[in-house]
Parts: structure tokens; sequence; C-alpha cells
């Protein structure tokens, strides 16, 4: 058994309130859980209104499996969220 976490540390320049940095947050979570059945929780930076971390895990029997399912993770984000400003920390254990 292979776990894999992925940590989004992300900026969000256009949020000028902590309700708008939500919706783009609860919207990435939804479209994670609703794609890739992980789990999906912001872990910092909640009361910050342009920063947000949020981690995703994730549990495979193969770690190529695994990490093949991580890149396409992190593609997803990458491509449907292009006004974000992003980094990604993977990590298989």
């Amino acid at each position: 058994m292979f776990i894999g976490s992925i940590v989004f540390e992300i900026y969000i320049p256009y949020a000028s309130s902590l309700k708008e940095k939500r919706m783009y947050i609860r919207s990435l979570k939804e479209k994670l859980r609703a794609k890739y059945n992980v789990s999906v929780a912001e872990i910092g930076n909640q009361d910050l209104w342009q920063s947000a971390q949020v981690a995703v895990v994730l549990v495979s029997g193969e770690k190529k499996q695994t990490e093949k399912q991580m890149d396409s993770i992190i593609n997803f984000v990458e491509a449907n969220f292009p006004e974000l400003h992003i980094n990604t920390y993977k990590e298989v254990i």
C-alpha cells in the first residue's frame, strides 16, 4: 500500500476578501473530489485572503499508480486554475 500526498501552496492575486478566496478553494476541492475520489482539505493560511494551503491524499496498491494519479491531479489543477499561482509539493510513502 502506498500513500500519496500533495500540498498546494496557493496565491490568489485577485481575491479581495475571504469570501472570494473560499469560493476558489471550494471549487478546487469539489472538482478534485468529484474527478479523482481523493481526500482534500484546506490545511493552512485559512485566515489570509490571498493565500491558502490545500492538501490532497490518496491511497493505491502500486507506487507507479500512485505517482501517475498524483501527476494527473497536479496537471488538472494547473490546467483548470491558471489564474492562481501554485507551488506544489508531493510525497509518496
